[in-house]
């Protein structure tokens, strides 16, 4: 899967270009039997430090773009790597069964745990089967179901966010799309477990926060957490979605930004250029930092960590009287 051909980002074409031209070279040199051996190096050279300029001090809209990559890594991408025993669980015992979120029980290192994570498809058939990771309220009845049974036999909660929003079509709002969210928040506030939420490419409005309610928020790198998207934004402030980068910068969506404010506890690292690069590497990101959370969490007693998890989100914001 790591060295599945990937799509190039617009600011990434400098390192294209410079991979071509190497490229080009390297076919020279064995087909003319012409040394260039040096050049080859001193682009390679040059190619090496391009990427660190490009991937070390990346903008807001470079990171928007990375976290809505096509080939990022998704729930069901990282759960064969991360845990083990993974059995996952359907419906909503209500409605159905919505594919935009999914979940299960596993075992993360020798722990049970339930898993829980918006799904995304990677082809244009399995998007429109997962709804484009955009769930119903069927999809958060069914998140909130197994929470609740976690809680009954006390398993930490995993969940993995990457979803542009919920759905808001017609029949989701016929169905309590508003109340499903806000049942989860009422819920997820009050858990006896520890909850460890980690947005893994988009997280978007309340269709992210339905599964944001955690003791530890976590976000990798290169994710954004958000009320809006940035088109959404500049499109009310402005009328301009076009001016999407412009509101990406202003709005504070990136994990460096969260991570500064306290909203987040913990950004972890990504591959150089983005977890698509390698997705087997960052399981293994993935997998230290919920070891980590679950090592600080675990010792607390129920009403200690819901203390926590209420003291964390009133800390959140800033104001005056």
């Amino acid at each position: 899967m790591a060295n599945k051909a990937q799509k190039s980002l617009p600011f990434e074409e400098p390192l294209i270009q410079l991979r071509k031209k190497i490229t080009e070279l390297k076919e020279y040199t064995q087909n003319a039997e012409v040394d260039l051996s040096a050049e080859i190096d001193s682009l390679e050279a040059r190619l090496e430090n391009l990427e660190i300029e490009i991937y070390e001090d990346m903008k807001p809209w470079d990171r928007v773009q990375v976290a809505r990559h096509p080939n990022r890594p998704t729930t069901l991408d990282y759960i064969p790597y991360v845990f083990e025993d993974f059995i996952e669980l359907h419906g909503d015992r209500l409605y159905g069964d919505d594919e935009a979120i999914v979940g299960g029980i596993a075992s993360f290192k020798g722990q049970p745990v339930t898993v829980i994570g918006h799904q995304r498809g990677k082809e244009t058939k399995e998007n429109v089967r997962r709804n484009f990771g955009m769930p119903h309220p069927e999809g958060y009845r069914k998140a909130l179901r197994l929470m609740k049974q976690a809680e009954k036999f006390k398993r930490p909660i995993i969940c993995l966010i990457d979803t542009k929003g919920a759905y808001p079509g017609k029949a989701a709002e016929e169905r309590g799309q508003s109340e499903a969210i806000a049942r989860n928040l009422v819920e997820m506030a009050g858990l006896e477990v520890p909850v460890i939420s980690i947005v893994i490419g988009e997280g978007g409005s309340g269709g992210a926060l339905a599964l944001g309610v955690g003791n530890h928020i976590l976000m990798l790198e290169n994710s954004t957490f958000s009320v809006i998207s940035p088109e959404g934004a500049a499109s009310i402030l402005w009328k301009d979605s076009a001016l999407a980068q412009t509101a990406a910068e202003a709005m504070k969506i990136t994990a460096p930004d969260l991570l500064e404010m306290g909203i987040i506890e913990r950004m972890i690292p990504e591959i150089r250029g983005g977890a698509h690069h390698n997705p087997v590497k960052q399981a293994e990101f993935l997998s230290e930092a919920i070891e980590k959370s679950l090592s600080e969490l675990n010792p607390l007693n129920p009403d200690g960590l819901i203390d926590q998890r209420y003291n964390k989100f009133k800390a959140i914001g800033v104001f005056t009287e």
